[in-house]
């Protein structure tokens, strides 16, 4: 397999249209009834097809009608924290913050006037 960050963007998209192609002709789908369930153009989805991504839109409702959407995955988890992390987040919300005393620590002495 190639490694994706080498190729050019308009190879990644066609990349992406063969797959969407070949996935929708292993399930027997036509394109027509494709565009119909994913409620887009049948010209959108040729042009997807054809590697001319424009939108985001269709190509999730295309993903999501095909069941290819756990592709999507790792853009959409949350992020596990670690033990280290999740000691680290508890303990910087229970710190004590230091606070100021109250009341005067200190006595004032009176000065009495020479006068």
């Amino acid at each position: 397999m190639e490694d994706i960050y080498t190729l050019a963007d308009p190879i990644i998209t066609q990349k992406i249209g063969e797959k969407l192609k070949k996935t929708r002709l292993k399930q027997n789908i036509t394109q027509m009834s494709l565009a119909q369930e994913a409620g887009i153009s049948l010209s959108t989805l040729k042009k997807l097809e054809n590697g001319e991504i424009a939108s985001f839109d269709p190509l999730l409702r295309t993903l999501r009608t095909l069941g290819l959407l756990e592709v999507l995955l790792p853009l959409v988890e949350e992020e596990q924290l670690s033990p280290n992390e999740y000691y680290e987040l508890v303990n910087s919300v229970t710190k004590k913050t230091r606070k100021r005393a109250s009341g005067n620590s200190f006595t004032k002495t009176k000065t009495e006037s020479e006068w």
